[in-house]
């Protein structure tokens, strides 16, 4: 273990210290429920501890918050994509219909896809959805977007890119 994992570890232990309990009551306040507000709060604590340059910060309730309500909108998005796959898969025939084990390497890899397609400026990720899944060509997505269509292009393959490191992993 490197001097700067063990520095890490030591703020992060002394944080969870300090802050935990205050942070629990937050989330469990926020979420209405003990079990998500635990999840989250401990959630919370493994991402600090997954920072590499990790400094002990001025306001560390707001550090905490931050991080907390990143992963609570990362839960909702991954809630609301699930959701609409699962709508989306009982429109298909049962013969269609894959097994418990697809579908959910498929929800991971979408969520993988989500998580990375999120990297993407709002007009790169705008673009790549509306040719994706509406089937808009270039010409359209530039109007939409008020951009030219070698942009569009730009943005589809950004969009692109990004769907081949979800599923590939990125390229050496």
């Amino acid at each position: 273990m490197s001097v700067q994992d063990s520095s890490n570890q030591q703020l992060v232990g002394l944080l969870y210290r300090d802050h935990r309990d205050w942070l629990f009551g937050w989330l469990r306040k926020s979420l209405n429920c003990t079990q998500r507000a635990e999840d989250l709060s401990q959630d919370t604590f493994v991402r600090l501890l997954g920072r590499p340059d990790l400094h002990s910060p001025r306001e560390p309730r707001a550090l905490l918050t931050t991080i907390a309500r990143g992963l609570l909108i990362d839960q909702f998005r991954r809630s609301a994509l699930e959701r609409a796959y699962l709508e989306e898969l009982a429109l298909a025939p049962e013969a269609l219909q894959p097994s418990p084990e697809e579908q959910a390497l498929a929800l991971e890899q979408l969520s993988e896809i989500d998580r990375l397609l999120g990297h993407l400026s709002s007009k790169a990720r705008a673009a790549f959805l509306y040719n994706r899944l509406d089937g808009l060509g270039h010409a359209e997505i530039a109007e939409r977007l008020g951009v030219s269509p070698s942009r569009v292009r730009q943005y589809l393959a950004q969009g692109l890119r990004q769907c081949y490191i979800a599923l590939y992993g990125a390229p050496q």
